[in-house]
């Protein structure tokens, strides 16, 4: 399928990466990332605007495990929160992002730059899911561990969900990127962005000081935040980057059908017959379709990361629009 843009201005596109795709260590991840590079870089074309954003769950669950671990033993040691972690994690990846990507644009003498934005993703302070925590995050723990950081930290929640305890938080719907002005001018400067990465970090107006904000622990489902970025940057392209050829009907069963194009319309009637569950695939569907009604012009595309060139471009994946 052709891919447009706007008349008068480049194609500008939101790529998002699985946090899983990206490995789970540090040397891990910057191998993989240095894997990645090459056919990222194949995928775009010299005048394409492109915003990079990725997951982060493996890299937040690995941070809170170490001061977890830490903590109790030694007391100048934090039990390190999520809004720090998700800064820590965006900074941390964003840089093995940006080696990667520009090692690269050496390499082939390219003219761009590459820069990784901390990126606050504002929400609504009576957003239902903050006095509702469903999503379970981090390291599972015995009992006698999750009583021990209830009582050091009374506003975490656990539950027990067969393996032992994890602690429960809000996933509130993103509803502003912050920092989208920086982020349109990196653009406009020739900057491939790296940004909103895990999700961004989830912020309300501090309720004293309405020009400021303050870090909630919550987690933003990254293909929410994904679509966000592309709808406050004016993107034409989003694509979803992950471990399978296409979006499947039937997934796993001995009728498995792979869709190719696939109308907005159509789409919504596979999701509301629960053809997608409710764990990974779901959210990038849905976020897929919010990206295209938004503006009908768009093309949202999910596939897999190994065929990034193909996918950006359209010829591979699974590819939604009107």
């Amino acid at each position: 399928m052709s891919i447009t843009t706007r008349p008068g201005r480049p194609r500008r596109i939101v790529i998002s990466l699985g946090g899983l795709a990206l490995g789970d260590g540090l040397d891990r991840q910057l191998n993989r990332i240095r894997e990645v590079a090459p056919r990222l870089l194949e995928a775009i074309d010299a005048d394409d605007e492109v915003i990079i954003t990725h997951g982060n769950g493996p890299q937040v669950n690995m941070g809170q495990r170490a001061f977890g671990v830490a903590a109790p033993d030694d007391p100048a040691v934090p039990v390190m929160d999520l809004p720090e972690c998700g800064a820590m994690t965006q900074s941390y990846i964003g840089y093995h992002l940006q080696q990667a990507l520009g090692a690269e644009l050496h390499k082939h003498g390219g003219r761009r730059h590459v820069a990784t934005i901390i990126t606050q993703i504002e929400v609504e302070p009576d957003d239902p899911s903050l006095a509702n925590p469903t999503k379970q995050i981090g390291p599972h723990l015995t009992k006698e561990q999750a009583e021990a950081q209830s009582a050091q930290h009374p506003g975490f929640r656990f539950i027990d969900d067969g393996r032992g305890f994890r602690r429960v938080v809000a996933s509130p719907r993103p509803r502003r990127i912050v920092e989208s002005e920086s982020i349109l001018n990196l653009l406009d400067n020739d900057f491939i962005v790296i940004a909103g990465g895990g999700g961004g970090i989830p912020v309300i107006r501090d309720s004293d000081d309405k020009g400021c904000y303050v870090g909630i622990p919550a987690v933003i489902e990254k293909d929410y935040a994904a679509e966000l970025l592309g709808d406050d940057c004016d993107a034409d392209v989003l694509v979803f980057l992950t471990d399978v050829d296409n979006v499947c009907l039937g997934y796993g069963t001995a009728s498995e059908k792979p869709l190719g194009d696939v109308t907005v319309p159509e789409m919504h009637a596979y999701l509301d017959a629960g053809e997608f569950g409710s764990d990974t695939m779901d959210p990038k569907v849905r976020a897929a379709l919010r990206f295209c009604e938004n503006r009908p012009d768009r093309i949202a595309i999910i596939g897999a990361l190994g065929n990034a060139p193909q996918v950006v471009n359209g010829v591979s994946g699974t590819r939604i629009h009107y």
